[in-house]
């Protein structure tokens, strides 16, 4: 649910870097509120970057944005050749 309201319309969304990086710490500041601190030796701490990587398998948000836009980009391609979108991407 939260990556869906994330990246509305994030097909046509043109990133730069800073884009991106700011997106990536956007969404580790949320991971790491979803996910919780540690307890280790009875002492409380936040996860770190690694951990947060470790948890979610690699998979971040700036990757699911390229994939989309990729996607999008095959649906543009499959339609016909008098649409006005298909017009512009020739």
């Amino acid at each position: 649910m939260l990556l869906n309201v994330f990246t509305y319309s994030s097909e046509t969304w043109t990133l730069t870097e800073k884009d991106e990086n700011s997106l990536r710490i956007c969404e580790r500041q949320i991971l790491r509120k979803i996910f919780g601190p540690l307890n280790i030796d009875n002492r409380w701490r936040i996860r770190n970057n690694m951990q947060i990587d470790k948890l979610t398998e690699g998979a971040d948000i700036v990757g699911f944005i390229k994939a989309q836009r990729i996607k999008w980009l095959g649906h543009i391609n499959r339609m016909d050749q008098v649409r006005p979108t298909r017009k512009l991407l020739v």
